[in-house]
């Protein structure tokens, strides 16, 4: 919204720049380099003095280095990410004939809670390769413990990672493509779809691919998902915030606000009890009844579920699917429901949508 001229903004660096200057020369130094790391600059009495922070010591934050030991007061060196030790230098050795050849793949390994961003490595050598992906499955890896954060972050077409266990917050941030699935480990005697799964922000931010969850996961799941198709079997709050595109199915019980500021894509939410329409924020969207689409569509996500995961929930549904499927409620952003049916109207004209409808509808 600026409406100034670019010599405006050349003029207000100008004076940030000769202000710095003047501050510089108050403390008797000619550049930053000659400012940084000297706390004894800092002047901390009004803080101090400060009836909260009368207790506070900032010695240990202000402690400056000992000459003898060299000017350590600036960055010296690169901080070591421990890339390589990472567990996906290992997945992108043993992926080698996909990511050389397309071969398809598939091989097993544990990960550890210590393991994070586990095939996050391994996405980006597929995009650096093949650009927009490899066909579907071409990699696949199983993981059989628990999973760090972002578990799957980024993952691309042609990527799938099935985990026996569980997994931390984050998990399938940013997926542009792959398919995650998490289960709990075979021989497992509780009851899956009442225990927690993964953490809270799952697909945060996700543009593609699909997603199945054998049990519930923490808040603000699919928060900022715009492409990706998830099932689930339970939920915290917050679920589906600021969504802009993709499908979610939640099989189980819900948390409060779901909804809120979901401005696309569309949310399928089982519902027996007819409670869920308390836990909804109201605000940018609608419950709506089923459609003979969405009837395939659910029905297509909870077999695949039942068959990714093998869910009770998803089994019990499937054994009584002509009542059940009566039972889900739909979410509908108000404003998304208008551009779908202003495509209908010129589909009904016979003209072309335009580029942005056609959008709209690909990611739901």
């Amino acid at each position: 919204r600026f409406s100034g001229k670019p010599e405006f903004v050349v003029t207000f660096f100008e004076f940030i720049a000769e202000e710095v200057r003047e501050l510089l020369a108050e403390l008797g130094c000619r550049t930053m380099e000659e400012a940084i790391g000297h706390a004894e600059f800092l002047d901390t009495s009004k803080a101090i003095e400060h009836w909260k922070a009368s207790k506070l010591d900032l010695t240990p934050i202000l402690q400056m280095p000992d000459p003898a030991e060299g000017d350590a007061r600036t960055c010296t060196r690169a901080q070591d990410h421990g890339l390589e030790r990472a567990l996906d230098i290992e997945l992108i050795q043993r992926a080698a004939p996909a990511l050389d050849h397309k071969t398809k793949v598939e091989f097993s390994v544990p990960v550890r809670n210590v393991n994070r961003t586990v095939g996050t490595l391994v996405g980006q050598e597929i995009s650096r390769r093949w650009g927009e992906g490899l066909p579907d499955d071409t990699i696949i890896i199983n993981l059989t413990g628990s999973a760090g954060q972002s578990f799957g972050a980024f993952a691309p077409r042609g990527l799938t990672l099935r985990l026996l266990g569980d997994a931390n917050d984050y998990a399938g941030k940013g997926l542009s493509g792959g398919r995650i699935v998490v289960r709990p480990p075979e021989g497992s005697r509780f009851a899956a779809e009442e225990n927690v799964i993964a953490g809270n922000v799952i697909l945060y931010g996700a543009t593609a691919g699909e997603m199945f969850l054998r049990g519930v996961v923490g808040e603000r799941f699919c928060v900022r998902n715009s492409g990706a198709i998830a099932v689930v079997e339970g939920v915290g709050d917050h679920a589906c915030e600021y969504m802009t595109g993709g499908r979610v199915v939640v099989l189980g019980p819900v948390g409060r606000n779901f909804g809120a500021g979901m401005s696309g894509g569309i949310a399928y939410v089982h519902d027996p009890d007819g409670t869920f329409p308390r836990r909804v924020n109201r605000e940018m969207v609608d419950l709506d009844p089923l459609e003979a689409a969405d009837r395939a569509f659910l029905l297509d996500r909870v077999s695949r579920h039942h068959h990714e995961t093998d869910s009770a929930v998803a089994a019990r549904l499937l054994g009584r699917w002509e009542t059940a499927v009566e039972e889900f409620v739909k979410l509908m952003p108000k404003d998304f429901k208008r551009v779908l049916e202003a495509e209908k109207k010129i589909a009904g004209d016979g003209a072309e949508p335009s580029p942005a409808l056609a959008a709209a509808h690909d990611k739901s």
